[in-house]
C-alpha cells in the first residue's frame, strides 16, 4: 500500500510567502507595516522583509552648509559622515523592529543605497524572490515621488514591479488598491525543491531545531487537498464515461473489452483515493504527535536555560562583591562606586523602553532608580576594543575630576560597560533647542549663562593635570541641563589627552584620526588630523550660534554672518527665547563667529579672551534679566538640606540624596539608615555636589 501511495502522490511546495514592505520613516509607512502584520500573519508561514532605500552618499556637508564631493574629502571624514548616516538609519529602523518584536515575528531589514528608488526596489524584489510587496500611498514617500503624476497607480507600479509579485497599496492603514501577480514566481516539480523551501523558511523564521520527519509529514499533509481534487475530478469523469459506455453497450455500440478497461481504470482511481485518504489521516496524526513532542522539548530547554542564567547571574554578582571587598580591604578601591549587573537591571526595570531616556552613537541611556534615588544609566552598544577604550576613557576622566559643569559620575558596572551618572531633569540642550516633546523654550538669559558654563568646563579640561584633555565631541546633544538650567558636559569617551610640554596649551597638538560629529569638527582637524584646544573652541562657537538661533548646525555660520552684515541679526534669533538685549547679543554672535574661523591660529584663546567676555556678558545680562524677573526671597527647595533644613555645603550620599557635608557626616557616625528613606545606606562614601554648590553661590550673590 505504501509503494502504491508513493506512485500516485505528487510532491507540492508548502504554503510559504515572502512579504516585503517599503518603508520611509513616515507615519504612513508604519501604518503599512501594521496592516501587513494584521493581514499576513494569520495566513500561515510568512517571511517578512523591510526594504529601505536611501540616496547614495556623494557629498559631505560642512558647517557652512556647503556640500563637498566625497572625492575632495579625506577618507576618514567620509567614513565618519557615513557612520553618522548609518546611525540615523538604524535609529529609524528601531521603531519598525519594535512593531515586529511586539507581535513576536522575526524579519530581515535590507538597506539599499540608490538614487533611482523604483529601479532599486524592482531589483530587490527580483533578487530576493518576493511574491508580496506592500507600500504606503503617500506623496511624502520617496517610492511614490518616482511614480507621481500617473493617474493609473496599478499600471505604474507594474512598470517596475516584477509580474510574479502581488503589490498592495496601503493608505492610512487601509488597503487602497492591489495589483495581483500575473504569473508564478517559480514552479517546483520535485520533492527536493519542496524540502529546500521548507528548510529555507525554517532557518529564517525560527531558532528552534525541527525533526526531519515533521517536515515530511507536513509536506504530505499540505499536498493532499490538491491531489484529492485531481482524483475526485477524474473519478467523476470516469463515472460519467462508464455510465455512457454501459448505455452504449446495451445498445451494442461498444465492445466488452473497452468497457472492461474503463472499469479497471475506475477501480484503480478508487484505490488511489483510498490510499490518499489513509495517508492524510496517518500523516495528520503523526504531525500532531511530533508537534507535541517538539513543544515539550522546547519547554524543557527553556526551563534549563532560565535555571542556568539564574545560577550564572548569582555567581557573577557574588564574584563582583568579592572583588569589591578585596579592593576595599587592600586600600586599592576605585574612585567611584561599583554597581552589580543585577542592580543595574533592577534599576532600569530590565532596560524597559518606558525607562529609556535617549540613544546615541555609542550607547543607550536609561532612567534608573538606585537606592531609592534617580540616576541616569548609560549602557554601551557593544564590547569591542573601541568601546572598551571609550568606556575606560570616560571612567578615567570623570572618575578623577570634579567640576560644577562636568556631569557627575556616580558609579559604574565595568564588566558590562555601564556608567551611572547624576540624573539631569531637563535633558539635553539639543532636545530643548528643538522643543522635543513640546518642552518650554530656554529663556535668553539662561542661554548666555550656558555659554559661559560650557566654556568654563572646557577650560578646566584643557588645563587638567597631569595632562590636558581635549573633548573632541562637544555638541548640544552632549550638554545636559538640570532642573535649574545648570549645564554640564557629558560623553567624554572620545576625549584625548595631550602631551605635557613647556609652552602654552593653545599651541599643543596631537596627531590622531578625526572623530566626533560632522559640522562640529574643526576643519583644520579634519584636514590635518592634528587636534588642539582650538578644536574644542570651534565646536564651542557652533554651539553658541545654535543657542542664539535655535537652528541646526549645518549652515548656521553662514546664516549669522549674513545677518550681521545686513544688520538684521534679530531676524535670525530664536524668538521663543524672549526679547534679546541687542548690544550683548551682537557681541556674543561676533565672539561665536571668531571661534569658528577656519584656521586655528585665528581663533581666540579660551582662557584669556573667550571666558572673560562670556563672564562679562553673563553679569550684564543678569542685571537686565533681574530687573524684569526679580529673584524670590526664599531659597529654592532643592537648596535645603533634609537634616538641617537650611542652605548647605552640598554633597551626595549613597542613597543619591544631597545633604550638608557636616550634617551627614555627623549622622552616619551613629546611624546606618538614610535620613530620607529610612533604609540602610549601602556605604558611607560622600561625593561633592559641585553643580548644586555653584547654583547656591549664584543665588547668594544675586540681589534677593
Amino acid at each position: 500500500m505504501e509503494n502504491r501511495a508513493e506512485e500516485v502522490s505528487l510532491m507540492l511546495p508548502e504554503s510559504f510567502s515572502t512579504v516585503a514592505i517599503a518603508i520611509s520613516g513616515s507615519k504612513n509607512s508604519k501604518r503599512a507595516v501594521k496592516w501587513a502584520l494584521d493581514k499576513f500573519i494569520p495566513e500561515g508561514m510568512t517571511h517578512f522583509r523591510l526594504l529601505y532605500v536611501r540616496p547614495m552618499i556623494s557629498a559631505v556637508p560642512t558647517p557652512l552648509g556647503i556640500y563637498i564631493p566625497i572625492a575632495n574629502v579625506r577618507d576618514d571624514v567620509v567614513a565618519a559622515y557615513k557612520k553618522e548616516i548609518d546611525w540615523h538609519t538604524n535609529a529609524m529602523l528601531k521603531s519598525y523592529e519594535h512593531l515586529f518584536y511586539k507581535r513576536k515575528v522575526e524579519m530581515i531589514t535590507t538597506v539599499i543605497e540608490a538614487d533611482d528608488v523604483s529601479d532599486a526596489l524592482s531589483n530587490a524584489i527580483s533578487k530576493l524572490k518576493i511574491n508580496k510587496f506592500v507600500v504606503s500611498a503617500t506623496h511624502q514617500n520617496a517610492f511614490f515621488r518616482k511614480v507621481k503624476g500617473n493617474n493609473n497607480l496599478s499600471s505604474k507600479i507594474a512598470s517596475f514591479c516584477p509580474s510574479f509579485c502581488t503589490v498592495y497599496v496601503v493608505s492610512k492603514g487601509k488597503l487602497a488598491s492591489i495589483r495581483p501577480a500575473t504569473r508564478a514566481m517559480y514552479e517546483i516539480t520535485s520533492c527536493g525543491s519542496s524540502s529546500t523551501v521548507s528548510q529555507s523558511f525554517s532557518s529564517c523564521s525560527s531558532t528552534e531545531k525541527s525533526d526531519p520527519s515533521i517536515s515530511d509529514i507536513t509536506s504530505i499533509e499540505s499536498r493532499i487537498p490538491v491531489n484529492q481534487i485531481d482524483v475526485n475530478s477524474e473519478l467523476e469523469k470516469l463515472r460519467i464515461e462508464l455510465n455512457c459506455s454501459q448505455d452504449m453497450a446495451e445498445n451494442g455500440s461498444i465492445n466488452d473489452s473497452d468497457l472492461m478497461k474503463k472499469e479497471t481504470k475506475l477501480k484503480e482511481l478508487y484505490y488511489t483515493e483510498e490510499v490518499i485518504r489513509e495517508l492524510g489521516i496517518q500523516g495528520k496524526e503523526n504531525h500532531e504527535l511530533a508537534g507535541r513532542e517538539v513543544e515539550h522539548g522546547i519547554k524543557s530547554v527553556r526551563q534549563k536555560t532560565l535555571l542556568r542564567n539564574d545560577v550564572e547571574e548569582n555567581a557573577a554578582q557574588a564574584l563582583c562583591e568579592k572583588q569589591v571587598l578585596e579592593k576595599s580591604l587592600s586600600g586599592d578601591a576605585e574612585p567611584y562606586k561599583i554597581y552589580t549587573w543585577e542592580e543595574i537591571k533592577s534599576s532600569t526595570l530590565s532596560f524597559s523602553d518606558a525607562m529609556k531616556i535617549g540613544m546615541g552613537a555609542f550607547g543607550t541611556v536609561y532612567k534608573g532608580i538606585l537606592h531609592h534615588g534617580v540616576a541616569a544609566v548609560k549602557v554601551l552598544h557593544s564590547s569591542g576594543d573601541h568601546m572598551n577604550k571609550q568606556f575606560k576613557q570616560e571612567l578615567d576622566v570623570l572618575g578623577r575630576m570634579y567640576h560644577p559643569h562636568l556631569v557627575l559620575l556616580l558609579g559604574a558596572c565595568p564588566d558590562h560597560g555601564c556608567l551611572v551618572y547624576e540624573y539631569m531633569e531637563n535633558g539635553s540642550l539639543d532636545d530643548r533647542l528643538q522643543y522635543k516633546d513640546n518642552t518650554t523654550p530656554i529663556p535668553w538669559f539662561y542661554r548666555f549663562k550656558i555659554a559661559w558654563e560650557v566654556a568654563s568646563a572646557l577650560a578646566f579640561l584643557h588645563n587638567a593635570k597631569p595632562e590636558p584633555i581635549i573633548h573632541r565631541d562637544l555638541k548640544p546633544a552632549n550638554i545636559l541641563l538640570d532642573y535649574n538650567y545648570v549645564s554640564k558636559i557629558c560623553d567624554v569617551g572620545l576625549s584625548t589627552m595631550l602631551p605635557v610640554l613647556n609652552f602654552s596649551t593653545s599651541t599643543i597638538y596631537k596627531d590622531t584620526a578625526p572623530v566626533g560629529t560632522i559640522c562640529y569638527i574643526d576643519p583644520e582637524y579634519q584636514r590635518t588630523g592634528k587636534v588642539s584646544p582650538k578644536s574644542d573652541i570651534f565646536s564651542l562657537g557652533i554651539v553658541v550660534l545654535q543657542l542664539l538661533t535655535g537652528k541646526p548646525a549645518i549652515g548656521v555660520v553662514h546664516i549669522v554672518e549674513s545677518a550681521l552684515e545686513d544688520g538684521n541679526l534679530r531676524d535670525v534669533l530664536d524668538s521663543m527665547a524672549g526679547e534679546w538685549p541687542e548690544k550683548e547679543t551682537r557681541e556674543l554672535a561676533e565672539l561665536a563667529l571668531a571661534c569658528v574661523e577656519l584656521r586655528g591660529k585665528d581663533r581666540p584663546n579660551l582662557v584669556t579672551e573667550v571666558l572673560p567676555v562670556l563672564e562679562r556678558l553673563k553679569k550684564s545680562t543678569f542685571e537686565v534679566w533681574s530687573s524684569t524677573n526679580p529673584s524670590p526671597a526664599l531659597p529654592p527647595s532643592h537648596f535645603i538640606c533634609p537634616i538641617l533644613q537650611e542652605v548647605t555645603d552640598p554633597c551626595i550620599a549613597s542613597d543619591c540624596y544631597t545633604y550638608d557635608r557636616k550634617a551627614i557626616e555627623t549622622w552616619i557616625r551613629t546611624e546606618v539608615k538614610s535620613p530620607v528613606t529610612n533604609l540602610s545606606l549601602p556605604d558611607i562614601n560622600l561625593i561633592p555636589n559641585h553643580s548644586l554648590r555653584s547654583a547656591i553661590l549664584d543665588w547668594k550673590s544675586s540681589p534677593n
